[in-house]
C-alpha cells in the first residue's frame, strides 16, 4: 500500500498489488476465443459477425453491477481500517491512563502493571491472528508469561481471553484501592470499545458478498467477454484479438479488485498492513513505559 512515493511510470509496470496475476489467465482465454472467431470470419465459411449481441447484456447494466460490487467491497475495506484504527486509539489511550494514573507501591506492582499494559498490544496481535485464523506467534508469546501462553493454547477465542485478563487486573487494583470506581468504569469502557471494534472486524470477515450476487456477476462477465468478438470482428478484423483482451482485462480487473479488498485482513498486497500496525502499537507502548524509568514506591 505504500505507493505515494513511486512515480507514475513505475506504477504502470509494477505487478505487485495489481490484479494482473488474478485475471491474466481469463484474459488469455477470452483472447484465444476471439482468435478462433477471427479465423472463422476471415475464412469466409460462416457469417459470424453478429452486432446484435451488443444488446445481449447492456454495458450500462454491467457497469452498474461492477460499480456496486467494488463500492461494497471498498466499504468493507474502509470500515475494517477504521475498526483496527479504533483498537489502536483505544490501546494508546488506555495504556497512557494506566501507566500514569495507576500507583505502584512495590516493585511487584510495577511489573504487574507493565504486563497489563503490554496486554493491550497483545490484544491487537491476538485480533490479527484471530482474523487470519492463525495460532499464537512468536511476537505475542514474547509479551506474555509462560502460564498465559499455555492457557491461550487451550482457548478458542484468544482476544477475549486477553481482554478478560486486562479486566481482571482492573478489578484487582480496584480492590486494592489503587483506583476509584470512576477510573474502573472508564478503563472498562475503553476496553469494551476495543472488544466492540474487534467484533466489528469479525462481522466484516464473516459477511461476504452474497453468493447469488457474486455468481450472477461472473456469469454476466463471461457472457459479455465471449460475445465481444462477434460484435467487433467485422470492423476490426485481427485487431479484434487485442481489443477483446483490453476490454476483458478492464472488466475482469474491476471484479477482481472487489474480490481482493473484500477481506482486508489477509496477506494480499492491498490488504491492511496489520503486522506494521501491531508493531507500531507495541513500540508506542514500550516507549511510553521507558519514558519514566524512575520509580518511587509509596510507603504505607
Amino acid at each position: 500500500m505504500a505507493f505515494r512515493n513511486r512515480n507514475w511510470i513505475e506504477l504502470v509496470f509494477t505487478l505487485k498489488g495489481s490484479v494482473i496475476p488474478r485475471v491474466w489467465q481469463r484474459v488469455v482465454v477470452a483472447m484465444t476465443f476471439s482468435l478462433i472467431v477471427t479465423i472463422i470470419y476471415q475464412s469466409g465459411l460462416i457469417w459470424i459477425h453478429q452486432p446484435i449481441l451488443a444488446s445481449l447484456i447492456p454495458g450500462v447494466v454491467l457497469g452498474l453491477l461492477l460499480v456496486f460490487r467494488t463500492n461494497t467491497s471498498y466499504d468493507k475495506f474502509w470500515e475494517g481500517r477504521k475498526l483496527i484504527g479504533g483498537i489502536i486509539i483505544s490501546g494508546r489511550s488506555l495504556s497512557r491512563q494506566m501507566w500514569v494514573n495507576i500507583p505502584e507501591k512495590t516493585p511487584e506492582d510495577t511489573e504487574e502493571k507493565k504486563a497489563a499494559v503490554l496486554l493491550l498490544a497483545g490484544f491487537l496481535m491476538a485480533t490479527k491472528l484471530h482474523l487470519r485464523n492463525e495460532s499464537i506467534d512468536g511476537q505475542l508469546q514474547s509479551i506474555i508469561s509462560n502460564n498465559q501462553y499455555l492457557e491461550l493454547k487451550e482457548v478458542n477465542h484468544i482476544p477475549l481471553r486477553i481482554a478478560k485478563w486486562i479486566g481482571d487486573y482492573f478489578r484487582k487494583i480496584y480492590d486494592l484501592n489503587y483506583i476509584d470506581s470512576i477510573q474502573l468504569s472508564t478503563y472498562n469502557q475503553i476496553l469494551d470499545l476495543m472488544v466492540k471494534d474487534k467484533t466489528g472486524c469479525e462481522r466484516i470477515l464473516n459477511t461476504p458478498i452474497p453468493l447469488a450476487y457474486a455468481t450472477h456477476l461472473k456469469h454476466l462477465l463471461f457472457l459479455y467477454c465471449f460475445a465481444l468478438p462477434f460484435q467487433l470482428v467485422a470492423d476490426l478484423s485481427w485487431i479484434t484479438i487485442p481489443a477483446t483482451g483490453v476490454i476483458s482485462f478492464a472488466l475482469l480487473g474491476i471484479e477482481a479488485i472487489g474480490l481482493e479488498i473484500e477481506n482486508p485482513f489477509g496477506y494480499d498486497p492491498n490488504d491492511l498492513p496489520l503486522d506494521n500496525m501491531c508493531n507500531r502499537l507495541l513500540w508506542d507502548i514500550e516507549e511510553l513505559m521507558s519514558s519514566d524509568s524512575r520509580k518511587e514506591y509509596l510507603v504505607e
